[in-house]
């Protein structure tokens, strides 16, 4: 029986569980979501959760506790600086476990590990595209009417493109 056995030993030693679940939570937090095993997302999200719940105090002690696990100095800063004050209003809980099947190999389940604040990054990435396609598109429909006046190769269309671009 497993009574009183708090730790997750995901069939590894110490050192390799501890540095494989730093770069599982530094992966985490630089691209928002990863796919993991099942068993290695729920220890994924203690070490997520208590890291958070760190960077949210804030003052340089916590920001090297939470630099002897997340190495990389740019997701460090990320942490810091977008992370958290968008995690602010919640109490606990920064990151959401998807469970997605099977795998198809070894039969493994696997889910999907996702930072709360995934969707809304997401969705001002969709804005952001929603306005660059809206620019693209207004040129091109000056494009169309003057096709008429269409250049002849294609470096004169990129002069002509980035000429278009410069005026607005």
């Amino acid at each position: 029986m497993r009574h009183r056995k708090k730790v997750r030993k995901l069939g590894v030693t110490s050192s390799h569980r501890r540095a494989m679940l730093a770069n599982l939570v530094t992966s985490l937090l630089e691209h928002g979501q990863i796919k993991t095993t099942t068993t290695k997302a729920k220890a994924l999200k203690i070490w997520t959760d208590r890291l958070v719940a760190l960077a949210k105090r804030g003052d340089l002690h916590s920001r090297r506790l939470v630099a002897t696990t997340v190495r990389n100095k740019v997701v460090l800063r990320k942490l810091f600086d977008e992370i958290v004050p968008k995690l602010e209003g919640n109490s606990g809980g920064s990151c959401r476990i998807i469970h997605l099947g099977h795998r198809l190999g070894d039969g493994a389940s696997v889910s999907l590990v996702r930072l709360l604040t995934y969707t809304e990054e997401k969705k001002e990435k969709k804005k952001t595209k929603a306005k660059k396609t809206a620019k693209k598109k207004a040129p091109e429909a000056k494009a169309s009417k003057k096709k008429e006046e269409a250049p002849e190769t294609e470096t004169e269309e990129r002069a002509d493109e980035e000429r278009s671009e410069e005026k607005e």
